[in-house]
């Protein structure tokens, strides 16, 4: 809550409301405000509870099986977000059309040019991917799971991931990628298949963008 209001707050300062479509620099100022605190209070939770180490107590780590996550992540962004949708579409068509769901998307990728687009690429593609899963996965999923069980944990740190991003239109397929990850921390209990297959998620959002945009 803190992150996201310290973020909330730093976009009001540079004039911007947060709904409209962000200048990149922006949008990596918003990120960065987000991100410290998460990994400040982690780092001080794991000081305090923990080992000491963030990578052994939130799980972070990888093997050559997590490139498993690749066609993961593109079949979630291809396959399951989209399944996922068409009944929202059919029932509430002006709220979960197409152009409200990939709206956030491309507007971040039009106000992207030049170098511009090298720092969207590392805020959206590697950056987020990397502090979400610790987040959501690493911390809330795994911590809840000791204390409400692990489907229920799978759940909630869902429900959070998906209402955390503000996007009506995009919160059924954001829930359903989420059980995605979720799922596979809890296959593995290990980060990195989660983090390569939000990665590859991602990625692929921004290179059908880039598709659509100049073919």
């Amino acid at each position: 809550m803190v992150a996201n209001i310290a973020s909330l707050l730093v976009l009001s300062v540079l004039g911007y409301s947060g709904a409209e479509d962000l200048p990149t620099w922006v949008l990596a100022v918003s990120a960065l405000t987000l991100w410290v605190p998460f990994m400040v209070m982690l780092r001080a939770l794991s000081k305090r509870s923990g080992s000491g180490s963030v990578r052994r107590d939130f799980a972070i780590s990888f093997t050559a099986r997590d490139l498993w996550g690749i066609p993961l992540g593109l079949l979630s962004q291809l396959v399951v977000v989209v399944a996922v949708t068409i009944p929202f579409n059919w029932l509430f068509p002006s709220v979960f059309n197409s152009e409200n769901v990939e709206k956030r998307a491309k507007g971040l990728f039009d106000a992207a040019s030049g170098g511009w687009m090298v720092v969207l690429v590392l805020v959206v593609v590697f950056g987020a991917p990397f502090v979400e899963e610790v987040i959501y996965r690493g911390f809330i999923q795994q911590y809840l799971g000791t204390s409400i069980g692990k489907i229920p944990a799978l759940i909630v740190s869902s429900l959070w991931f998906a209402g955390i991003h503000f996007q009506v239109a995009e919160f059924p397929g954001l829930f359903a990628f989420s059980i995605v990850l979720g799922a596979s921390f809890m296959r593995t209990q290990r980060l990195g298949l989660a983090i390569v297959t939000h990665i590859a998620f991602n990625a692929t959002a921004l290179a059908a963008l880039a598709l659509t945009q100049y073919i």
